[in-house]
């Protein structure tokens, strides 16, 4: 199986989202939700209710007179079944 998440993600609002057993990942951009569902029961041993996948578009970024751009990312939100956690995350 190739790799489908790229690491998982870490900001106040991940946090508050695991009190109600929803995780964040950075996902790879060709990923599609039955490849994260797939691969986060594979790698954690948990059962997936549910899965969100939001694209977010890389800011235009400048130095002086050059204009560059950031890369996009592809962001997975993961609900997982009631009383279910993962803890090898943090």
């Amino acid at each position: 199986m190739k790799n489908v998440i790229i690491k998982p993600v870490i900001s106040e609002k991940s946090f508050a989202g695991e009190e109600v057993g929803k995780y964040f990942f950075h996902v790879a951009s060709t990923a599609n939700k039955i490849e994260v569902k797939r691969s986060v029961e594979d790698m954690f041993k948990v059962k997936v209710l549910n899965v969100n996948i939001v694209n977010i578009a890389g800011k235009r970024k400048r130095v002086g007179r050059i204009f560059g751009k950031r890369n996009d990312i592809k962001k997975a939100i993961v609900t997982l079944k009631k009383g279910e956690k993962i803890k090898e995350l943090k």
